[in-house]
């Protein structure tokens, strides 16, 4: 699709919305032009009365009018160039009314669309597959967000009020000069076919060069977010220097790019001011010998260079305002990129009642687009049944599809096989807001917005009572740390929690998906970051904190078999498929690949007890990996979070 088919796909409604704002910039415009070009006239007629003593029609009625007034034949022409003056200074004065009016509307209609746009692309983009988001650039996207849009908005609230002006200009203005001078207007027009031409020339040739430097800065924007995001990895791993060569590279790039740019502005506006001022020039001289051969009043000469100066710079600026129009048909083309991206189909079911949390598979099987061609399923024939309320475990080594069924689950990914309930309810039937909403995710790296604990923890439930706050803390073993910071649940947590550790980071976000009270609980490797004695205290009381006729299904999946140990059921991956279901006791006497992990796990922990008990301890209960993480934070961080380990 062209750039200009995709603008013809985005400009329709923006018309229907803003359009009449439009509209009454171009009357606004219209009416200031009319009320401006009467200036040279009036002013012609007051040059040639002063210079032959003649009076054109104009001049003629103003001393009729004059005369009938009693003034004396000497004060005619005083009378008659003072009204002149004033029509002069009205008709600026409305005019510049006019441009004011025309200014306010398409600036009003360059911010609503703007506006319009954004609004479009955060809800299409909150609203696209996670395949799109695993594909794109995050720097990239917010370079369409925020300066696409603002290209697109500048071009409309200046270039395009400026082409419509440089139209109306010649409409206007040509006709003024034929009847003024049919020789000089064509001498007038002389260079204007080299200007039009070059002006195309040059906006064939600078919408290349726009969209290098766009992908140039998207590529500047991506390598910045990256570095900031990853800060943390980047001094770890001393990386600065390569970072910085990182970003210098691209920086570079982009200035390379944007030279190439101002280069070719800098020669078109050199070699067409050279014409614009020849042009000028060549109707003084020649204006000048036709004044003094009889063959062209003075005002008339006057006017000539006056409606020159009017037309021949808005055409001549028809290059820059080209230039913009390029920039504005890219960007608005990417924008129109993100906004013609399918979004996720929405589900036609969403029950009014809470979901029981019977999940049950037939038949299941997942291909990612990847694996599509190879044929190699992530999950291969599924099948289970989960009754409401029963905690089930998930093992398996990484990329056995664990993770993979959860995101089935959540209808992340749908190009599935085979179909997954809930309740009684088929899951693609179910529209994914209220599939959502029904499931609480925990995942191994909780994400935590820049803000209190009380904003993150409300995201689910932004009125939650403070009761049920602090109950959800307590089940998730974080309330007495929060009660150590100095403004409790109000305490600034930083972005991405960075002010928490990362044991704290995951309770608080188990804190957060309690409060949602969802009817299937997920813990995706959730409890890594916890020693094991919170671990057993955090499990525990998701067991015992719900009344038996309401308990939620709970799923967990953990490398980490003491996380599982009392799960009603485990099931066993490998490969895509279930190859084992049973409780621990059970699986751990049975031969297969959970009893080999459990030997693993066992062995792991003989082999530390005899190299140290201490270290096997710290080990065991997770502090070694605790105290690493801790250990890079400040003295003053310590003090005011507390001691997590």
């Amino acid at each position: 699709m062209t750039d200009w088919q995709k603008i013809a796909f985005l400009l329709p409604p923006l018309w229907r919305r803003f359009g009449h704002q439009v509209g009454l910039a171009i009357i606004a415009m219209i009416a200031s032009f009319l009320l401006l070009f009467t200036v040279p006239l009036i002013s012609k007629s007051a040059l040639d009365r002063l210079a032959t003593s003649e009076n054109d029609p104009f001049f003629a009625l103003l001393e009729r009018i004059l005369s009938s007034m009693g003034l004396a034949k000497a004060q005619l022409i005083y009378g008659q160039l003072t009204i002149a003056g004033c029509l002069i200074v009205l008709a600026t004065g409305a005019a510049g009314y006019f441009i004011y009016l025309r200014g306010r509307s398409i600036a009003q209609a360059a911010e609503g669309m703007a506006r319009h746009l954004r609004d479009d692309l955060m809800d299409h983009l909150n609203h696209l597959p996670m395949a799109f988001h695993h594909a794109a650039d995050t720097g990239d996207l917010i370079q369409r967000c925020t300066s696409d849009i603002e290209t697109f908005r500048v071009f409309i609230s200046g270039q395009s009020i400026e082409i419509a002006r440089a139209i109306l200009m010649l409409i206007v203005v040509l006709p003024i000069l034929f009847a003024l001078n049919a020789q000089m207007t064509w001498i007038a027009l002389a260079s204007f076919p080299f200007l039009m031409v070059s002006a195309v020339l040059f906006f064939s040739r600078v919408k290349a060069l726009f969209l290098n430097v766009d992908q140039a800065e998207a590529a500047l924007t991506t390598v910045l977010q990256e570095n900031l995001t990853g800060i943390r990895v980047v001094r770890a791993f001393a990386r600065q220097s390569f970072e910085i060569n990182k970003f210098s590279a691209s920086n570079r790039t982009f200035r390379e790019e944007n030279k190439k740019l101002l280069t070719l502005l800098g020669w078109y506006y050199g070699m067409s001011d050279i014409v614009c001022l020849g042009q000028i020039g060549l109707i003084l001289i020649i204006g000048a010998d036709w004044v003094l051969a009889g063959d062209m009043s003075v005002g008339t000469l006057f006017a000539f260079l006056t409606y020159e100066s009017m037309i021949i710079w808005p055409i001549r600026h028809m290059g820059r305002v080209l230039t913009d129009s390029g920039k504005a048909v890219v960007a608005l083309g990417r924008v129109a990129d993100i906004l013609r991206e399918p979004t996720e189909t929405p589900g036609e079911h969403s029950p009014t009642t809470r979901l029981a949390g019977r999940i049950r598979a037939d038949d299941v099987s997942f291909f990612h687009a990847t694996s599509r061609a190879s044929e190699v399923p992530t999950l291969d024939r599924i099948n289970f049944d989960i009754a409401a309320g029963e905690t089930i475990g998930l093992v398996g080594a990484p990329g056995s599809g664990k993770t993979t069924l959860i995101q089935v689950l959540l209808r992340i990914f749908d190009n599935r096989e085979g179909q997954l309930y809930l309740d009684d309810h088929p899951l693609d039937a179910l529209s994914r807001k209220y599939v959502r909403g029904q499931v609480s995710v925990v995942l191994q790296e909780s994400f935590l917005y820049a803000g209190s604990i009380r904003e993150n923890l409300c995201l689910g439930r932004p009125n939650a009572p403070q009761a049920e706050l602090q109950a959800c803390t307590q089940i998730a073993q974080i309330h007495e740390t929060i009660m150590r910071l100095p403004r409790g649940y109000d305490s600034a947590i930083g972005e991405r929690g960075v002010n928490l550790s990362g044991g704290q980071r995951q309770r608080l976000a188990i804190a957060r998906a309690l409060l949602k009270d969802p009817a299937i609980l997920v813990l995706d490797d959730a409890l890594s970051a916890v020693d094991t004695d919170t671990e057993a205290l955090i499990l525990d009381a998701l067991r015992t904190s719900r009344p038996s006729e309401n308990k939620r299904t709970t799923l967990i999946i953990s490398h980490r078999l003491s996380s599982i140990l009392l799960a009603d059921r485990i099931f066993v991956f490998d490969s895509g498929r279930i190859v084992q279901v049973g409780s621990h006791r059970t699986l751990a006497r049975t031969s297969g690949l959970y009893r080999s992990l459990c030997e693993i796990q066992g062995a792991v922990q003989e082999e530390i007890e005899s190299i140290s008990p201490v270290v096997a301890e710290d080990l065991i209960n997770g502090d070694l990996s605790d105290t690493a993480q801790l250990a890079g934070d400040s003295s003053a961080h310590d003090s005011e979070l507390g001691d997590d380990r």
